[in-house]
Formats: C-alpha cells, sequence, structure tokens
C-alpha cells in the first residue's frame, strides 16, 4: 500500500468516526466500538506489510494528528527501529525527548585513557555525539545507525556483506578523502560452527571503524589484551594490525584442532578392520576437516592481501611495518601447515576408499567360492531333470534313485569346496 493510499484509508477512517459521532441510534455504543475495531485491524493490517523505513517515511508524509494515531498503532518492539527513520522534527512531534537507543545492535567505542584502550558505554545517540574515539566497533548496525554514526563521523558506512561481495581486487583501496577502505573475512570457529564472516574496516580521521553482522572471538580476544595492556596499542593503525595478527592466531588454534581430528580419523583408519558405516562416517569427517581447512586457508590468504596493501601503499610507520612482515610470516608458515593437512586428508581419504574396495573384494569373492561350489551341483542339477535320467534309473523306485543323486550332489560340492581351500592355503604360503 502506498501512502497516498494510506492517507485515502485514514481519511475514510475519519469520515465514518465522524458520521458515527453525529447520529443517534440504538446501541450506538456497540457500533462504535466495532467501528473502531475494524479500523484498527485494518491499520495493523498496514503495519504488518511495511518495513521501519517504510513506516518512516509515512510518519513523515502524513499530518501530525494522522502521525499520531499510525504511531499509537505501532508494537512497541518496532517503535526503536521506526525512531532511527525519523527526523528530528517528526520525532519530537510524536515522542518528545525520547532518543532512539541501539537495541538490536551493538556499539562499542573505545578511545585511548593513560595509554591504554577505554571503552566508551554506548546506549543512546548522545553517547557517540559527546565521544572522541579511536574505535568504533559495529556489531549488526541497522541502516539508520549507519547513516546517523557515518554523518556524525563525517564519512558513509557501507553494509559489511554487500562490501565483502566485491571483486577481491576491489576490497582495498583509497577513496577520494583519503579514507583506507579494507573488507575481509574473519573466521568464526565456535561450538563445530565453522565459516567466514564479513567484515569492512574503514580509517577515517584516526579513527578505526569496523563493521560485521555477529560476533567474532578475534574481536574479543583483541578487546581483552588492549583494555588490560597500556601501551598495547598507540593509534587505530595499530588496532588494526592486532585485529589481523590475532586472526592469524584463531586461525592457527583452528589448525591444531583439524591436527587433532585427523589424528582419532587417522587411528581408526589404519585399525585392522573398518565396515562400510565406519568408512562412510570417517569419510565424512574428513570431507569436514578438508573444507575446514580451505576455509582457514582462504581468510589467511585475505589478511596476506590487506596487509600487503598497507605496506605497498607505504601507510604504515617503521614499527607497523615491521609487526606486518612478522604477521605475514605467520601466515607463510600456516600456509605450509594448510599444505601439510590437505596431503593428510588425501592420504586418510584414500586410505578409507581402498578399506572400501577390499570390503567390496571380499563379498565378490564370497560370491565367486559359491558360485564354482555350486557350478557342478548346477550340472548335475540340469542332467537330473532330462529325461535321460529317467531312463537310466528305469525300474529303479524314484525316492532311491534321487537320494542317490543328492547324495552325489553333496560330495560334489563339499570336494570342491574343499578343492578350493586346500589351492587357497597353497597360495598364501608362496606368497610368504
Amino acid at each position: 500500500m502506498s501512502i497516498e493510499q494510506l492517507i485515502e484509508m485514514m481519511g475514510k477512517q475519519k469520515l465514518i468516526d465522524g458520521m458515527i459521532n453525529n447520529q443517534k441510534m440504538n446501541r450506538h455504543d456497540f457500533v462504535q466500538t466495532l467501528i473502531q475495531k475494524q479500523h484498527h485491524a485494518e491499520l495493523q493490517n498496514f503495519i504488518s506489510k511495511q518495513t521501519p523505513p517504510e513506516l518512516g517515511h509515512c510518519l513523515e508524509s502524513l499530518n501530525l494528528q494522522d502521525a499520531k494515531r499510525l504511531w499509537s498503532k505501532l508494537p512497541p518492539d518496532l517503535e526503536n527501529e521506526v525512531l532511527w527513520e525519523l527526523s528530528e522534527v517528526r520525532r519530537t512531534e510524536l515522542v518528545g525527548d525520547k532518543q532512539p537507543d541501539f537495541a538490536q545492535s551493538k556499539i562499542n567505542v573505545y578511545d585511548l585513557f593513560e595509554d591504554r584502550l577505554r571503552h566508551i558505554p554506548v546506549s543512546a545517540r548522545k553517547d557517540i555525539e559527546v565521544a572522541k574515539p579511536i574505535w568504533v566497533d559495529l556489531i549488526n548496525p541497522s541502516k539508520a545507525e549507519r547513516v546517523f554514526i557515518g554523518a556524525h563521523f563525517g564519512l558513509e558506512l557501507p553494509e559489511p556483506v554487500e562490501a565483502t561481495d566485491l571483486e577481491v581486487s576491489a576490497r582495498f583501496y583509497v577513496d577520494e578523502q583519503d579514507n583506507i577502505h579494507l573488507h575481509s573475512n574473519f573466521l568464526l570457529d565456535e561450538g563445530g560452527d565453522s565459516r567466514s564472516v564479513p567484515v569492512t574496516f574503514i580509517l577515517h580521521g584516526g579513527i578505526l571503524f569496523s563493521m560485521r553482522n555477529e560476533e567474532l572471538p578475534v574481536f574479543r580476544l583483541q578487546r581483552k589484551r588492549a583494555l588490560t595492556q597500556p601501551g598495547y596499542v598507540s593509534d587505530s593503525i595499530d588496532l588494526l594490525l592486532e585485529l589481523y595478527g590475532a586472526d592469524v592466531e584463531v586461525s592457527a588454534d583452528s589448525l591444531e584442532k583439524i591436527y587433532a581430528k585427523l589424528g582419532v580419523v587417522g587411528r581408526h583408519v589404519l585399525s585392522e578392520t573398518i565396515t562400510d558405516q565406519e568408512a562412510a562416517g570417517i569419510l565424512a569427517d574428513i570431507a569436514e576437516e578438508e573444507d575446514h581447512n580451505g576455509r582457514i586457508r582462504s581468510n589467511i590468504l585475505d589478511t596476506q592481501r590487506a596487509l600487503s596493501f598497507l605496506m605497498r601503499g607505504r601507510l604504515l610507520t617503521v614499527n607497523q611495518n615491521s609487526d606486518s612482515k612478522e604477521i605475514q610470516r605467520n601466515i607463510d608458515s600456516l600456509n605450509n601447515h594448510t599444505a601439510f593437512l590437505f596431503d593428510k586428508i588425501n592420504f586418510l581419504m584414500d586410505a578409507t576408499i581402498g578399506f572400501i574396495n577390499i570390503n567390496q573384494n571380499k563379498r565378490v569373492n564370497q560370491l565367486t567360492v559359491f558360485s564354482v561350489v555350486f557350478m557342478p551341483i548346477n550340472i548335475l542339477a540340469g542332467i537330473g531333470g532330462m529325461s535321460e535320467f529317467s531312463m537310466m534309473t528305469e525300474g529303479t523306485p524314484w525316492p532311491v534313485a534321487y537320494g542317490a543323486f543328492l547324495l552325489c550332489s553333496a560330495l560334489v560340492g563339499i570336494l570342491t569346496y574343499g578343492a578350493l581351500k586346500h589351492f587357497e592355503k597353497r597360495r598364501l604360503k608362496r606368497n610368504l
């Protein structure tokens, strides 16, 4: 429904209310209550189909009386999101001094105090306006929140997921205002959940802005260190390098987990026997660890590209350049580990598939033995089914004839099986 249709609907509702109020009728209160419920249902149906930005646009476009009426129908859990979409004037007209807070998102703001990072509590817009940070960390920000924070600091904050959908070569650049943009993937590896989370970094006016849609262990680790260790960071670029360094550490921890998991799988694979069901489970575990290893390799290569961009652009001091080279050496070391793990994964997969083939060969061998044992019997059975057999046993009672035939068939089967076992033992002795 467009804003024009909303205005028309609310105009009709006011017209109907005026007609009801001016008429005298039986059960007037009952009719009025029924009409009010119908109007309420219409507005609720309209609200349920709109997004917060669309509702904000409607509240801005309506006259004040209709805007207050529409605002009164908003669900309480939607009010804060819509407040972010309103201008200061319309917000004051509707709710007075109430300010939108950061309800669903989490904004962490830090400044430097006594040579260490200090956290500034942020719950509303006014807290941002008085802060002088070196790091603004946004987790799951809405578009309105990004617009407000960007406008306050004089830059445009993009959506993290959209930014990392760019081509790799376009993820690291310096814009016209000399702001440094870096769009990277960070590893999330917790509770069996392993995936890449896009993170956007912007260096602007000595402030590091970081944006992502969920919490990451790398950022928790960095905050803990910077808050407790004096002199750990001195500016926003130090913070950025430490975040990349912490990501490499988390990747190294994840590789250790892969080593441990593959060690368990390897001991199982190298056991004497493996059933097909066990082999299927082993292959699933190996495939999972291969995917995990590939994701780690992709993330650390992404980090390596970001550090190379900073070094090539001469954006680092001498000490920061040295720290960047140290992180890159760690990345090179991890690359060797990931290559070794890929080789180990391939070996374990080949070994597991080999056991599956052995199990299949055993079943085929059993079928071959059965077919060889029963082949002479099948020949005798074919002869016994011919008319010549009746002629040869003419005058012999059929129970005796067929009983002797069955005994002969069983004897042939036993002798054939014994001969096969004898030849198999001789072959095994020659191989030894």
